[in-house]
């Protein structure tokens, strides 16, 4: 027996092992290198979400010693047992559970959305399902597609709960939880309602971590492809920040692959009549929202400011925290004020009518979708941003296009939208919106020329960050959340008067845009999104350009046509208002 208290010796297939007396034998298999197979089970420490739920049964596995069979995912380990992964009696068990949730499956996998990403698909070839055994009443229920973010399709729930646990635990919307019982079970809204119909922030994590196509994004893919082909629309691309660290992964590049100049040439080479980057607008949310921070705080204004750039957080505080609708900045999102820019001065510049200018924006975020049809981000009744596809779908593009991605040659971004600094790149990851703010806000309030522009104490991947910033006499007090559930904690020490903050950065998603709902699938590996975010700050680092006010394209663009931040034709251009939500 182990001679350390807080240590056991367990046997897992003869295999003796000394593993902490507090894990499942899950864990334990996973430290000894033995692979068991999981599907409802997810951990992911880094984002603190464990879903453990045990509805699957995939994991079983047995214990001797107890005559039984029992799920590896929950079950702890105990000093002296001695566990079989590779019993002949474990492996049928497992594919018994495979064969009896595919037995009421769709039998559709070539047309799904979830094609070779689906991990039930995956398991089943894992473990030789080569045939289903049980025919009988399968669930028939209609495809929820009533909003322009999420498809619900309940025939494809497999009751794993995981994205019950990211929507309740993790980003506490409380929006889907299990319905009805027995073989008609699903999960969704309550009642049923349709997802147009609740409090969904559409941030897409649900997508995330759904191992199957229960829950997918609106495929918005035909739509671009419409546009490209028609000669009488310019159609106008942008892509986020995001996007360039992450694109690489569906083309088997490793993780963290900076891919903006085989971006740039992609979208150029599919037809595009203007390849835009995304972190232009940045650069010009930074201007505007600097100014409406500095504003603020020169004017005893409210305090204090949240950034705007994520529509999944600011739907949540419509929804959640109504009375709190005068604290978030008022800034629209950058690929909405690219949007708005193409569709105005670029369009006055080139001498193009905005009616027949297409507008498409490549995002990390299901959210953005949704964003794109809010009545009040419009400009004479016509849209700033037309169509919205995620990464995923734009790797599907590319795909069926036949570009060899990987071996495509670098190329820039078209001009004047198109000129970056490094502040814009950090917008992909948490607490980048606010360090950008901050390197453009400390050089104007001080007048000097901040030569140290990384604020390495606003970085990292903790849910909620803290840190304080010295500008003159001021200590401007800065507070980062990301995943809403985190968010909720901040929003309810605003409202009860306990915030010290001037400034606070929110994002919906787990690791800011990085970890977006269109994301490609990390199933499960967090590390994946830590990889991208030293991508980020890679990407930024070798920028010459690491200020948003120093960006050459964005001074012109006051000088032409805006005038000062902040001012009038800004504020009607670049500004937009929120709306309480009834909360369902």
């Amino acid at each position: 027996m182990a001679e350390n208290k807080d240590m056991i010796s367990i046997r897992i297939n003869d295999q003796k092992l000394e593993v902490p007396n507090d894990i499942t034998i899950l864990e334990a298999s996973n430290r000894a290198g033995i692979r068991i197979p999981t599907l409802c089970h997810l951990d992911l420490h880094d984002l603190k979400m464990v879903n453990q739920t045990a509805s699957c049964r995939v994991c079983m596995v047995e214990a001797p010693g107890r005559d039984m069979l029992v799920p590896a995912c929950v079950t702890k380990v105990h000093d002296g047992m001695e566990i079989r992964t590779d019993s002949l009696r474990a492996i049928r068990a497992r594919r018994m559970s495979v064969e009896l949730l595919l037995s009421n499956h769709p039998n559709e996998c070539f047309t799904c959305a979830k094609n070779l990403e689906c991990e039930l698909q995956s398991l089943a070839h894992e473990l030789g399902v080569r045939e289903i055994k049980w025919a009988g009443e399968k669930m028939q229920f209609p495809k929820d597609m009533s909003s322009d973010a999420i498809v619900k399709d309940a025939n494809k729930c497999i009751m794993c709960r995981r994205c019950e646990t990211m929507c309740n635990e993790v980003q506490t919307c409380g929006i889907l939880s299990a319905i009805s019982r027995g073989f008609d079970a699903f999960v969704g809204p309550a009642f049923n309602i349709p997802m147009v119909e609740s409090s969904c922030t559409y941030c897409g994590q649900c997508v995330a971590v759904c191992p199957t196509a229960a829950l997918t994004e609106v495929n918005h893919t035909d739509k671009v492809w419409e546009a490209l082909n028609d000669p009488d629309k310019y159609v106008v691309v942008q892509t986020a920040p995001a996007i360039r660290v992450a694109l690489g992964e569906l083309f088997g590049m490793e993780e963290g692959t900076i891919v903006t100049g085989k971006l740039a040439t992609a979208l150029r080479r599919m037809g595009f009549d203007a390849v835009f980057d995304t972190d232009f607008a940045a650069d010009l949310t930074i201007m505007e929202e600097a100014s409406e921070l500095i504003h603020r705080i020169e004017n005893n204004g409210t305090l204090p400011m949240l950034t705007s750039c994520c529509p999944a957080w600011v739907k949540f505080i419509e929804h959640q925290f109504p009375e709190l609708l005068d604290i978030p900045s008022s800034c629209k999102s950058p690929h909405i004020m690219l949007g708005t820019v193409a569709k105005t001065y670029y369009a006055e510049k080139i001498g193009i009518d905005p009616q027949k200018m297409v507008v498409v924006s490549i995002m990390p975020c299901i959210a953005k979708k949704a964003e794109a049809k809010r009545p009040e981000l419009t400009k004479d009744e016509e849209s700033n941003v037309d169509i919205v596809v995620t990464t995923r779908e734009l790797a599907a593009m590319l795909k069926e296009a036949g570009m060899d991605f990987p071996n495509l040659p670098d190329s820039d971004f078209d001009r004047p939208l198109g000129e970056t600094t490094g502040a814009s790149v950090i917008f992909g990851t948490t607490g980048g919106v606010i360090e950008a703010a901050i390197r453009t806000a400390y050089d104007w309030m001080t007048g000097d020329d901040l030569e140290k522009v990384d604020f390495k104490q606003l970085r990292g991947m903790e849910g909620i960050r803290e840190a304080t910033v010295k500008i003159n006499d001021m200590d401007l007090n800065i507070g980062i959340a990301h995943g809403l559930g985190n968010a909720r904690k901040l929003l309810e020490d605003i409202r009860d008067g306990k915030s010290q903050y001037h400034a606070i950065e929110i994002m919906a998603c787990p690791g800011g845009c990085i970890g977006g709902g269109g994301q490609p699938y990390h199933h499960g590996n967090a590390k994946v999104v830590k990889k991208r975010q030293e991508a980020i700050y890679r990407e930024d680092k070798n920028k010459k350009l690491r200020k948003s006010h120093e960006n050459p394209e964005i001074i012109k663009l006051y000088k032409e046509y805006l005038g000062k931040p902040y001012s009038h034709k800004a504020h009607e251009l670049l500004h937009t208002h929120y709306e309480a939500r009834e909360r369902i």
